[in-house]
């Protein structure tokens, strides 16, 4: 029994500095900005209790409401297009083997170490309309780039174009996912006559559905939560701004604008706290879809 409790007490000593920093840096900020929601407070003066009235006021913000809209509509457009690319770049490095698979893993993943504000400055440029690259490429078959960065209509397109620069991680996790499916299985479907898509829709994709099922919640609260690249592409030029008006205002670009710009913390607070109660939402439906729908090989070997 000694040996026991005093290994139960070293693994809390351990633990310890987690802990502290869980407390200090998480668990006590999160208490603070859901009291902060509730009061009118500027960082300069004595917080004033509001009651209910942030929560009120964004009913009524119309900012709040195209936010809102452009953070839903990019996060539609981009979780869907993102799993789609990032599970073909999957299964092209799944066929490839030797030295090279490695190289290519690499090339791959490599994007996402990119800092984010980087990816910014570089797309600022790319999606230019006079002279960025992605309309002269468009140029070399006759068509008309658009104002990427200038025209409101193009705006939330080209962002969705520039999130897709940061498709390494989810890559190399349906990757691992691909790795692990049984050869057997697949060997038994093209003894049965399967075709390619076949075999993808009745096999594999069943086999990683756990995988996806993961990848799906990961880019949704990523999508939810954007902000670094488009705030360094638009909010952080002046003219961009301007010329692109709110079509690039998303929901924690205002969050950020109101608390640390306009300096009202509280409504920030409560901005932040509904943001936190819809993440919470949508994981929770994700999950409850998610038990019917994928398949876990460890729990069908257990039933």
């Amino acid at each position: 029994m000694r040996r026991p409790r005093a290994e139960t007490r070293w693994a809390y000593v351990f633990l310890l500095p987690w802990l502290i920093g869980l407390v200090v840096f998480q668990a006590g900020p999160m208490v603070a900005s859901l009291v902060l929601s509730f009061t009118d407070y500027d960082l300069i003066d004595s917080p004033r209790f509001a009651g209910l009235g942030n929560y009120a006021k964004m009913a009524q913000d119309p900012k709040v409401a195209r936010a809102v809209g452009n953070t839903v509509l990019y996060t539609l457009s981009h979780v869907p297009l993102a799993i789609v690319l990032a599970l073909a770049l999957a299964l092209v490095l799944n066929r490839v083997t030797g030295r090279a698979a490695g190289v290519f893993r690499t090339i791959f993943y490599l994007p996402s170490m990119t800092p984010y504000v980087a990816v910014g400055v570089l797309f600022l440029f790319l999606l230019n309309g006079q002279a960025g690259m992605v309309n002269q490429f468009l140029g070399l078959f006759g068509v008309q780039g658009p104002q990427w960065t200038t025209d409101p209509d193009w705006v939330l397109p080209g962002i969705v174009l520039m999130s897709l620069w940061n498709l390494g991680s989810t890559t190399i996790i349906l990757f691992a996912a691909l790795r692990n499916v049984p050869k057997e299985l697949t060997e038994a479907a093209m003894i049965d006559g399967a075709g390619p898509w076949q075999r993808l829709r009745a096999v594999t994709l069943p086999m990683i559905s756990s995988a996806l099922f993961f990848v799906v919640i990961i880019n949704t609260i990523t999508s939810l939560q954007m902000f670094d690249q488009v705030y360094t592409m638009f909010f952080g030029n002046q003219i961009a701004q301007q010329s692109s008006g709110d079509a690039a205002l998303f929901y924690v670009v205002y969050l950020f604008q109101q608390g640390f710009q306009f300096l009202h913390m509280g409504y920030a607070s409560a901005l932040a706290w509904l943001l936190f109660a819809v993440i919470a939402v949508i994981t929770l439906v994700q999950v409850r879809v998610g038990r019917r729908l994928v398949y876990y090989e460890a729990e069908e070997h257990a039933g």
